[in-house]
């Protein structure tokens, strides 16, 4: 049966997967969502013998109905390969009463990775099926991990260019030197004066511009999407949930039907929006536990049913989460109005023209299966630290985050049941932050001594992507104002 898909701010046109893919976002500003919820078809049972690659064409298949079974295990073999460092994509390490789902293993050393593999895969294919004749420019901001991911996923890909916004000040040294010597002649990386939220609002607003548009197409280009507001980058992270349940079956870790809660750091809300969605699909998940950092607008989200971004933006030891606009949540606020389009519309209008919207009670009591809390920068550090003294295991700021609420939700609740926490990049991505929460003051220390001294106390070998970046050259040295981001674009595409 085909599965058919609609803008979260109108519901009067559908389209194909494939479509919504290369568009990236709605014409009306909206994010595409399935028009129903598939279930999965396969036992669990049958899942819990099958590789990542397996299981990955067994939940994908749901989503992406208008490709070939061909094209599809074509897009998953490729991008599901030796780019990944362990051969089961995504193991699960256990370590003081949690599962911890490692999401790291790609060439970037994080989760964005699972999704970001894929999509140029996804996208090219997509092109074909639709008869795209312009070359597509994917137009991205990152808060420091789906920059490098879409980088490396993309660079010299046949029929593309990317372009991605960073803050500044506001990514790992990791993060930035990995970006700013991205190899690739179709690759261009721009720094911006402010915030993740600036660069998006700057990505979203180029999106909606008709008259760039235009231009665009005058000059045989079309945007699309990286970021998570693409639901080709959405589908393939349901998978992970998918698989660790079943890996958890297959490891005789639980009984196949018994419920787990999953905790997920988070910022865009993206990734605890996939174990939403594979909720939806039938996978036993009980709570979904989302942790957020100082930025805790989602936490008071959760807690009080507004959403406000009008409030003070942190720089934290967890910058992929310092994020106050958080665009994936559209899609929750859609499901649980009842998919209501003009509703959705109407609070995604207060969000821009007055910085926030609340809820209504109907609404609120949709969210029963979610639960909020956030972690302070002294918290993050002693779940690292604690984690490693009691059991060697090294976890990087994000999943502390994640760790931190875990421990205050079963503190608060006494909830018991088995949890996978979603365990989003590499330690070595922020040694820095790591080796202080660990050791205490190592400022004498520069970046890669702390990488050697990580690779020392934990016994995992430095990931190659950071070998890789030691000595390479800086590529990438543009800087702009927020308000300068489209003319940075048209000067890149050579547009006047």
């Amino acid at each position: 049966m085909e599965l058919l898909y609609k803008s979260t701010r109108s519901a009067d046109k559908t389209v194909t997967a494939s479509y919504a893919i290369l568009k990236g976002l709605a014409e009306d500003g909206g994010l595409y969502v399935p028009t129903a919820f598939p279930e999965l078809d396969v036992p669990m049972e049958k899942l819990a013998g099958m590789s990542y690659q397996e299981v990955a064409y067994e939940v994908m298949k749901l989503f992406l109905t208008d490709f070939t079974e061909e094209e599809l295990k074509s897009c998953i073999n490729s991008a599901y390969d030796e780019k990944f460092d362990t051969e089961v994509i995504a193991p699960l390490a256990y370590a003081d009463g949690a599962y911890y789902l490692e999401l790291y293993h790609g060439r970037t050393i994080a989760f964005k990775d699972m999704a970001l593999s894929i999509l140029p895969y996804l996208m090219t294919t997509s092109a074909r099926k639709n008869h795209v004749k312009n070359e597509i420019v994917i137009l991205t901001a990152t808060s420091g991990d789906t920059g490098k991911a879409a980088l490396t996923g993309f660079a010299d890909v046949e029929g593309t260019k990317i372009i991605v916004f960073y803050p500044k000040d506001g990514v790992s040294p990791v993060q930035e030197k990995q970006m700013v010597t991205q190899k690739g002649d179709n690759t261009f990386v721009v720094g911006i004066r402010g915030n993740f939220d600036d660069a998006q609002t700057g990505v979203k607003k180029m999106f909606g511009c008709a008259d760039l548009n235009a231009a665009l197409d005058a000059h045989g280009y079309q945007f699309s999407s990286a970021n998570s507001i693409n639901i080709g980058r959405l589908v393939p992270q349901v998978v992970y949930y998918v698989y660790a349940y079943a890996a958890l079956v297959h490891n005789e870790q639980i009984k196949n039907g018994e419920p787990i809660n999953v905790t997920v750091p988070t910022g865009n809300f993206g990734n605890i929006l996939a174990a939403y969605y594979a909720k939806k699909l039938g996978v036993p998940i009980a709570k979904l536990i989302c942790a957020s950092n100082k930025n805790k607008v989602l936490f008071d989200f959760f807690t009080t049913g507004e959403y406000n971004r009008n409030r003070d933006f942190y720089v934290t030891s967890s910058p992929s989460m310092d994020i106050l606009i958080s665009s994936n949540l559209e899609r929750l606020i859609y499901q649980i109005s009842g998919q209501d389009a003009g509703k959705d519309a109407e609070l995604m209008k207060s969000l821009n023209e007055t910085g926030t919207y609340t809820i209504t009670d109907d609404m609120k009591k949709e969210l029963a299966d979610f639960y909020g809390g956030y972690a302070t920068e002294e918290e993050t550090a002693q779940a690292i630290h604690d984690l490693f003294a009691k059991t060697g295991y090294v976890i990087d700021t994000h999943t502390a985050v994640a760790a931190a609420i875990y421990k205050k939700y079963v503190a608060e609740t006494g909830d018991m049941t088995k949890t996978v926490i979603a365990s989003t990049a590499s330690p070595f991505k922020f040694s820095r932050s790591v080796m202080t929460a660990i050791k205490g003051d190592v400022s004498q220390y520069s970046e890669f001594e702390l990488v050697d001294q990580l690779a020392a106390i934990s016994g995992v070998s430095e990931p190659a992507a950071v070998t890789e970046i030691r000595t390479a050259p800086v590529r990438h040295t543009t800087v702009c104002e927020k308000n300068e981001m489209e003319a940075v674009v048209k000067k890149f595409l050579g547009i006047q």
